[in-house]
């Protein structure tokens, strides 16, 4: 038994992992049969913790190599089959010494240095990104390395979206001309930002077009979380109130992350024995928020102005629509419509604002609280 059935980093085993029944068998069935899946959710919404959890499952860690690649942090088509490469290299290095050498021989393109380590007799590899001069090439070797894997291999790409914002207008040609003719290698593109991935996914001028299966990750219902939480909690000798519980899950509004940082936090914070309070739970979601509060602060100091204000403004709405008009404008004292489309824009941009169906809202839950909080320092969000 672990200490914290509340786990918030790494893989999860089973019998912690909350519901999400449907969706791993959807996502196994669909790439056992040789196709690929677009898995679509809001950031923090558990979409890497499922696609591991699927990894783990007996049907695909005993038939398959599986590769998690997060290109979030990339903004090139070099950075890219950096990334790819070397988390290529990583996974086959610990799984089939066939397939790294393999691996390592057909990458001719790069000038990175490969030997062996004397103390243990293992393979080294030292692959900077100035070593990667021909990107277009690099990514034909590596998808060419996995198509003759003596396993059919899983290719999970974590915030696929992110190659709509390089600088390189056809990467996603030449991405799709390799990956419609690969028969060994099966795709997840897991996204966040939904009007990118609409526009990349369903849009009939795009090379992404129709090409997958789409899954779109919702919140665990109440009725399967609910009861998940409080089982753990007296498994482990506390116990904690349903009707608490519900409190967080509609505070979040059912954001997996969130759920499971708080409880994860406020099971330490009760002990063996005792009850998990609101109290305990008021404290917690301060402390989590605090935490928090750093990044968010250095967050703020690079936003200009005008976009800090539309923030502030769509935060204190919680969910806003016309945010352009007069009546908007004047009730959160904005400079005038033209300066919040172009910070509107700016902000969906950056992902800190998402639209969906004329409904403007900040998609960073806690983002969100934190704002309130500082536009109201007497907020209260979980009562005592």
């Amino acid at each position: 038994m672990i200490n914290n059935p509340f786990i918030i980093t790494g893989s999860i085993p089973e019998k912690y992992f909350c519901d999400r029944r449907e969706e791993s068998k959807k996502i196994i069935r669909t790439l056992s049969n040789g196709g690929n899946l677009c898995l679509i959710s809001p950031r923090r919404m558990g979409k890497s913790k499922l696609i591991r959890f699927c990894y783990d499952k007996p049907e695909c860690a005993d038939s398959y190599y599986t590769f998690y690649i997060d290109i979030l942090h990339t903004s090139s088509m070099r950075e890219f089959a950096y990334v790819f490469g070397l988390k290529v290299f990583e996974t086959l290095q610990g799984k089939s010494r066939k397939m790294f050498m393999a691996f390592v021989q057909g990458l001719r393109s790069v000038n990175a240095k490969f030997g062996f380590d004397p103390l243990n007799g293992t393979p080294t590899f030292s692959l900077e990104l100035g070593d990667i001069s021909r990107p277009e090439f690099t990514l034909t070797e590596i998808f060419d390395c996995l198509e003759k894997a003596d396993k059919p291999c899983i290719v999970a790409f974590d915030e696929f979206q992110q190659i709509s914002k390089y600088p390189e207008k056809n990467i996603e040609a030449l991405l799709r001309s390799h990956i419609q003719h690969l028969s060994n290698v099966h795709f997840i593109f897991s996204c966040s930002e939904r009007h990118l991935v609409t526009e990349m996914f369903l849009s009939s001028a795009r090379p992404f077009y129709n090409s997958t299966s789409i899954l779109e990750l919702h919140p665990i219902v109440a009725e399967e979380y609910i009861p998940f939480v409080c089982h753990w909690f007296d498994v482990y000798e506390r116990t904690i109130r349903e009707e608490d519980v519900l409190v967080i899950y509609r505070l979040f509004e059912g954001n997996t992350y969130y759920m499971q940082k708080t409880f994860h936090e406020a099971f330490i914070n009760t002990p063996v024995g005792g009850s998990c309070t609101l109290d305990i739970l008021r404290q917690t979601v301060d402390g989590v928020l605090e935490e928090a509060g750093d990044g968010y602060r250095q967050l703020l100091s690079r936003i200009p102005e005008r976009q800090k204000e539309l923030l502030y403004a769509i935060a204190s709405a919680g969910k806003a629509e016309k945010i352009m008009s007069a009546g908007f404008i004047r009730k959160y004292s904005l400079v005038s419509s033209s300066a919040v489309q172009a910070a509107a824009r700016k902000l969906m941009e950056l992902d800190l604002l998402t639209e969906e169906d004329t409904i403007y809202f900040i998609p960073d839950i806690l983002f969100r609280m934190y704002l309130q909080r500082l536009k109201n320092t007497n907020i209260i969000f979980v009562p005592s």
